[in-house]
């Protein structure tokens, strides 16, 4: 996704600098138009504006404040986008370093997928104070359709991806179950498809992850790794307010199986392949079951 933000940037007329630690990645970024750096505070030197695209808290935090982190080559006053899921905790704190640089931080985690990314489309649900938002403004228009301005503090925009993760998560682990019902059940797994995504049981995520099982490819558009991280995100915070959640709880284990056998950076969509293995039916481009 990071690739496809960079893009839309240039496309936008930015001028733009990037690190990556794929060669390869910052290859196609150079072929692009884009300026490759060799650490992420070289990309940043002397911006007003940097936008980080990661996986994690933890990884945010290198990137913005580690060795050759990108905060320290900012200009001052600048503002940083943030658009990795993480707790809200983290978020608030890595806006109070932030402040401590004299930058500003906007807590901006986004959805949308890598298609989306690459167009311009995503969605970024964010929080931040209202100036960051007003400097930031044209970086925002030439990545995202819609820019929810969520609350004047960090914390509020991660609250807000937590609650969407739910929801995607619980609805990934739901479709791959849905999918390999249909097969035990001897449909034609590219009808029942059909049908469905045209029904009230359809949901974003089944017409979506579906036709990865479909055609057998499970190159990772999202992977099932980011799940364990992210339903576990939702599982802590619940713990911590006594909240109950049962079906965040059996997807997460869900996705957890999935990584156990070995399936950790496949698409996410692998969790059809888990209960394919345990029942022992046959998927499109899935070896055959004994």
């Amino acid at each position: 996704m990071g690739f496809g933000v960079a893009s839309s940037l240039l496309r936008s007329g930015f001028e733009t600098s990037g690190y990556d630690i794929s060669a390869e990645t910052l290859a196609r970024f150079s072929e692009a138009g884009g300026r490759a750096a060799a650490s992420p505070a070289e990309a940043a030197d002397g911006a007003d504006v940097v936008v980080t695209v990661v996986v994690s808290g933890a990884q945010t935090e290198a990137v913005l404040f580690g060795d050759d982190g990108a905060a320290g080559g900012m200009t001052k006053g600048g503002t940083i986008l943030s658009f990795a899921t993480m707790p809200p905790q983290t978020a608030e704190d890595l806006a109070r370093r932030a402040a401590e640089l004299g930058l500003s931080y906007i807590d901006g985690p986004i959805s949308g997928g890598a298609k989306r990314a690459a167009a311009g489309e995503l969605t970024v649900m964010a929080s931040g104070p209202a100036e960051a938002f007003s400097h930031a403004r044209p970086v925002l228009d030439a990545i995202a359709t819609k820019v929810y301005e969520l609350g004047d503090r960090a914390g509020i925009g991660s609250s807000f991806k937590i609650v969407n993760q739910l929801l995607a998560g619980v609805h990934i682990a739901a479709a791959c179950e849905a999918i390999t019902f249909a097969k035990a059940l001897g449909l034609d797994i590219d009808k029942v498809y059909e049908v469905i995504t045209a029904s009230a049981g359809n949901s974003w995520m089944f017409e979506n992850r579906v036709p990865h099982i479909l055609e057998g490819n499970y190159a990772p558009h999202s992977a099932v790794d980011i799940f364990t991280k992210d339903l576990g995100i939702v599982s802590d915070l619940g713990r911590g307010l006594k909240f109950p959640l049962p079906i965040t709880s059996t997807a997460l284990q869900m996705f957890v199986m999935t990584a156990a056998a070995g399936m950790g950076k496949d698409d996410d969509a692998s969790i059809a392949r888990l209960i394919a293995k345990v029942t022992g039916i046959d998927l499109p481009g899935e070896p055959k079951a004994s």
